[in-house]
Parts: structure tokens; C-alpha cells; sequence
């Protein structure tokens, strides 16, 4: 294991990709749009900062190392990585309890956390989550972006119209609120008109362009970036977290450090999958949570707010070209060399601009074919795409996620439990034949009992399960209280087809097997409980 993932390693390392080698055309295709992202980074970076109650430069010194780190280490080239508000709403809590280098230690755990999880593979049980969850991820994901695009249109120059979305603040009215309303307008129409003329430049970056040459050329007074923050600083110095190294510290960072890391992951792995289909890659899930987690504790020892996959970004890179490492790199050295050196440029670009090309993010990464096909699909399904997306909204994806999950589960369950059935026949020798299908598992269980009619049967009974599956010890357990009850009545009964393992673990029927050269030979969930105790049985 530890020898693939270092080759793993190895092979990312390398910004060539064999379906898009970097060509001189397309390497200027991935800087360009490194920096398109690079700009769009820092609005939300600062806003997420304020949400999380630190200083504007945290949330930057995140954007910038966890965005560098992963665009070399991640298993999907093309995402990009940064400070999220995801991670900032449960942050925020910890720093008004504690304080910030509480927030740096918790950073440090979280991502050694990811780590493990990573080494372990467990990345790859992002795929039990079904695709109504996926389609709930990003439509509320999509809701999410643009309510966030909400505190653009209030006064500037407040944490709450910056970093709170649609809460707090006084919005824009008359004549300013008009001319923010126009320049977004504008960005989206030139994003949307400029792949029609030309591919040499991203739309995004067209727009931003042309709407800031426009407002500092004529002088228009609309909120800019500089409005929200400073965002002048030196390099990311590093720094230990200034924390009581004893278990009381232990225990306050744990919870936080668990919920950040499940919350990182799950967004990561979601945005990993999605930037997967769009560019037909797959894999890489157990790559990308260590390069979270390794990007994460990296963060913390620079005095940065940590972060995950940034969906909103990581579409506006790939639909501007950026289809390898190369534009993740390239944008978080843009977003350094902005702090550095362009700050006093930076902040002349107006908000309108940015905020209209996350519009056009909303717009293509909402799915708008899930509002036709919700009344084609089963209505479990379409419950749990609007169940995920309400979700999601209204508390946060892991949450969303989790719950999308359980309800796809338990639906799955109940369906598959009003499956069991029987056909019945009698053999010439007078025998009752009950033939089960459908499988035999807790869920149906109840309802395999009530198959039988064991007053009204003959002396001679055969169950057979060619036609089912025995899953869990749910299942055992109905198998040998329906042999108990047709002993007590005193008439003899037959197993039939039942896979070896059933023939180890059953132990009042395992008498009643009859062996047959055709035997299923599936393993059965709860071998290893039983023979170990950890079940119930012998």
C-alpha cells in the first residue's frame, strides 16, 4: 500500500498530464487561468475569514498554501483548494471560545486526521454516495454560492456584509445598487459572448478585465475589493501554535479537529468526483486526503485557517481550460504574489465583476436537468436530491451528506424488505416446497417469517433459497426460529441451497441442510462476528 501511494506521489509530482500535455498554447491556457482563479480566491478568502472571526491574512495564507500543496499532491488535477466557508462556520465557535491559536492547533490535527484516513483508503467509501446525494450536493452547493454573493450588495466595509451572506448590513439602494446590478450583468454577458469570439483569453478573466478598466477609467463609485480588507502582507512566517501541550487541550481541539476533517473530506472528495466527470478522470481519492491532510497541517503551522476543495473555483478553472496542476500552481502563487507585491491593484478591481462570475459558476454548476427529471425518477430519489439540497442549505454539506446517505439506505433497505416472497408447490411425494426470493436480511426478516402456514402444512416441509441470499445474522436467526417452530409442531424440514457459510453458522438447523453439488458460495456479512462472539450464535 505504502509503495503504490509513494508511486502515486511520484507520478502527481509531474505538471504533464498524457491527455493534455502542456503545449505553449496550453500552458498559457492553465496561467491564465491560475489567475482568473487567483482573483475570484480573494474576495472569498477574506469574506471566509470574517466568518470565522480572524484576520483577513489567515484566510489568504490558507487560500495560498493549502491551494499550492494540493494542486501538487491532489489526485485530480485541475481542483482547486482554499479557505471555505464550509470549514468557517464550525471554526468560528472555537476561536470566540478559545482563540485563534487554538484554531492553528485544530488545523494541525485536522489534517494529520486526514492523513490517516488517506493511509487507511477509507476515501474510497465516497462511492456508497448514491447520485441522488451528488445531484443535492450541487444544487445546494450552487444556492450556497450565490446567497453568499448576497453581502456583495451591501455597504462595504463591515465584517457582517462581507462575511455573512444575506445577514446584517444595509443593502445597496438607488442609484449604486443600479450600477452594481449593471456591471454584474455586463461580466455575465462578456463571459458568456467571449468563448463565441475567442479562446486565446478565459472568459472570467475577460470579464474582470473589462468591467475594472471600465470602472477605473470612468471613475465609478462602486464597493471594490479594498473596501472589504487590507490584504497587504509579508511572507506566511512560521509559526507553533501557542496552546497548553496537555490533555485539556487535547480534548477542546478533538471534536472541532473530527468535524473539520469529515466536513474537509466529504466536500473534497464530492468536488473530486465532480471535476472527474467533467474532465473523464478517475480515482485519486485516497491521494487527495493526504494531500488535504498534509496541506491542512502544513496550514496551521503557518498561521493559516486550513480548507478543503473549493467547488465554485475549481469550475471556474476547468471551464476556463485548466486542465492540469500547472493552473493550480499557478494560482496560488498569483494569490502570494497579490499579497506581496499587487495588493494596491487588487483591491481597485470591483466586487460587481467578481460577483458576476460567480453568478455564471451558479449557473453552470447547478443541475437544472434534475428539474425535469424529478418527476421521472422514483420519489425516494427525488425526496432525497430536494431532501439534500434544503439540507445543505440550511446547515452544512457533511450534514447534508450524511443524511442523504442514511435516507438513501433506509429506503434501499425497505425496498429491498418488501421483496421477500415464496412460490409454493407440492412434490409428488406429498411434500410442501416453499421456494424464497428476494433477499434475507433484517429488513425482511419479519416478513420471511409470515411466509409460512406451519398448522396447514404436511409432515414434510422444504425451504429452498436457491433464489435468495442470506446477508446478515438478522437472517440466521428467522432461519432457525422457523426450524424450531416446524420441530415443535413435530414435522420434519428441509434446508435447501444455502452457502457453506450458512451451513458453519447455523447451529439448532444446521442438521436440517441437505447438501447439493449446486450450493451457493457467497460470503456471508456476519462470518467473522459469529465465529468471533462479537454476534450472537455459537
Amino acid at each position: 500500500m505504502a509503495r503504490a501511494l509513494l508511486a502515486s506521489f511520484a507520478d502527481s509530482l509531474s505538471l504533464r498530464d498524457p491527455d493534455a500535455p502542456l503545449t505553449p498554447s496550453q500552458m498559457r491556457t492553465e496561467i491564465l487561468s491560475g489567475l482568473t482563479v487567483a482573483l475570484a480566491l480573494v474576495p472569498e478568502a477574506v469574506a471566509f475569514a470574517f466568518v470565522a472571526g480572524v484576520e483577513p491574512l489567515v484566510g489568504l495564507y490558507a487560500a495560498f498554501i493549502v491551494g499550492l500543496i494540493t494542486a501538487c499532491l491532489g489526485g485530480r488535477p485541475g481542483m482547486i483548494s482554499g479557505a471555505t466557508g464550509a470549514l468557517a462556520v464550525v471554526m468560528v465557535s472555537l476561536v470566540a471560545q478559545h482563540g485563534v491559536e487554538y484554531l492553528f492547533a485544530t488545523v494541525v490535527l485536522m489534517g494529520l486526521i486526514q492523513i490517516v484516513v488517506g493511509v487507511m483508503r477509507w476515501g474510497k467509501f465516497i462511492r456508497l454516495v448514491p447520485h441522488p446525494v451528488m445531484l443535492g450536493f450541487v444544487n445546494g452547493l450552487a444556492i450556497v454560492i450565490f446567497l453568499a454573493q448576497m453581502g456583495q450588495f451591501k455597504v462595504p466595509g463591515t465584517a457582517e456584509a462581507v462575511g455573512h451572506g444575506i445577514g446584517g448590513g444595509e443593502w445597496l439602494s438607488g442609484a449604486s445598487l443600479a450600477i452594481m446590478l449593471a456591471l454584474v450583468a455586463l461580466t455575465m454577458a462578456i463571459i458568456w459572448v467571449m468563448p463565441k469570439l475567442t479562446n486565446a483569453i478565459p472568459a472570467p478573466l475577460a470579464g474582470i478585465g473589462i468591467v475594472a478598466a471600465i470602472v477605473i477609467g470612468f471613475g465609478i463609485d462602486v464597493p471594490l475589493v479594498g473596501d472589504m480588507a487590507d490584504i497587504e502582507g509579508g511572507l506566511p512566517p512560521f509559526h507553533l501554535p501557542i496552546v497548553p501541550l496537555n490533555w485539556e487541550t487535547f480534548e477542546i481541539i478533538l471534536p472541532y479537529a473530527v468535524i473539520l476533517a469529515a466536513i474537509g473530506l466529504i466536500e473534497s472528495l464530492l468536488t473530486l468526483n465532480l471535476v472527474g466527470e467533467m474532465t473523464g478522470k478517475r480515482g485519486g481519492a485516497s491521494q487527495e486526503c493526504i494531500a488535504q491532510g498534509a496541506a491542512n497541517t502544513v496550514t496551521g503551522f503557518f498561521g493559516g485557517m486550513g480548507g478543503c476543495a473549493m467547488i465554485g473555483q475549481s469550475m471556474i478553472n476547468v471551464k476556463s481550460g485548466g486542465r492540469t496542476r500547472l493552473a493550480g500552481i499557478a494560482a496560488a502563487l498569483f494569490l502570494l504574489a497579490f499579497i506581496l507585491f499587487a495588493s494596491s491593484l487588487i483591491e481597485q478591481i470591483p466586487l460587481a465583476a467578481l460577483v458576476g462570475v460567480m453568478f455564471m459558476v451558479v449557473i453552470g454548476t447547478f443541475a437544472w436537468n434534475s428539474l425535469t427529471i424529478l418527476r421521472k425518477v422514483p420519489r425516494t430519489d427525488a425526496f432525497v436530491t430536494i431532501l439534500v439540497t434544503i439540507v445543505t442549505v440550511a446547515t452544512d454539506l457533511a450534514t447534508a451528506v450524511v443524511v442523504g446517505v442514511i435516507v438513501s439506505a433506509l429506503a434501499y433497505a425497505w425496498n429491498n424488505a418488501t421483496r421477500i416472497h415464496a412460490k409454493t408447490y407440492e412434490t409428488p411425494e406429498g411434500a410442501k416446497v416453499y421456494q424464497i426470493q428476494g433477499p434475507l436480511f433484517f429488513g425482511s426478516s419479519e416478513g420471511f417469517t409470515e411466509l409460512f402456514q406451519i398448522a396447514n402444512d404436511p409432515s414434510l416441509v422444504i425451504i429452498d433459497f436457491d433464489d435468495s441470499r442470506v446477508v446478515d445474522q438478522s437472517a440466521l436467526q428467522a432461519i432457525e426460529a422457523i426450524a424450531q417452530k416446524y420441530e415443535n409442531a413435530g414435522k420434519k424440514i428441509q434446508l435447501r441451497h444455502l452457502s457453506h457459510d450458512c451451513h458453519r453458522l447455523l447451529s439448532k438447523a444446521g442438521h436440517l441442510i441437505v447438501d447439493s453439488d449446486d450450493d451457493p458460495d457467497y460470503a456471508l456479512a456476519v462470518d467473522y462476528g459469529v465465529r468471533t462472539g462479537i454476534i450472537g450464535g455459537h
